[in-house]
């Protein structure tokens, strides 16, 4: 008689910001020695978390940075340096990218809320509104030679 094996597939979402491992297996994930690791702490390129008792805590784009800095030296030749740097302005791009998104929703939504008060004047007004400066004569060129104006003045 076989004895029936029932297999039950967990998934579990964790954030990537999340401090989940210890040293010995974000040093294993990301293909490297534990001490690559403690040294890269020391250069500032890297900055996991810690637990209470003060055990370093790497997550998911902690592993993720040290496999790329493999790359950036053996692949690009950048020196840690180097690569401190690119993941400065990296960091610095990502950061504006989410500023400018936040600008053009705010942008939105004002443009939004200026073309309902626009209607709403439009009809409390029930006219047609034009714009500023719409009907104004267009400015003519510049002269090529000097100008001369005639001064009256009173005597």
């Amino acid at each position: 008689m076989t004895e029936e094996r029932r297999v039950t597939r967990v998934e579990v979402t964790v954030d990537e910001e999340r401090g989940v491992f210890m040293i010995s297996v974000a040093a294993e994930l990301a293909e490297m020695h534990p001490q690559t690791l403690r040294i890269y702490e020391s250069k500032g390129l890297i900055n996991p978390k810690r637990s209470p008792k003060n055990t370093r805590l790497y997550s998911q784009a902690d592993v993720e940075r040290l496999r790329r800095i493999p790359q950036m030296t053996n692949e690009e030749g950048l020196n840690l340096a180097g690569v401190e740097t690119v993941l400065e302005m990296e960091q610095k791009v990502s950061a504006m990218r989410a500023e400018l998104e936040a600008m053009r929703a705010r942008t939105t939504e004002l443009e939004q809320k200026l073309d309902e008060e626009v209607e709403r004047v439009r009809d409390k007004l029930n006219t047609e509104i034009v714009p500023y400066g719409a009907y104004d004569a267009p400015v003519p060129p510049a002269p090529d030679g000097p100008v001369r104006i005639q001064v009256n003045r009173p005597r």
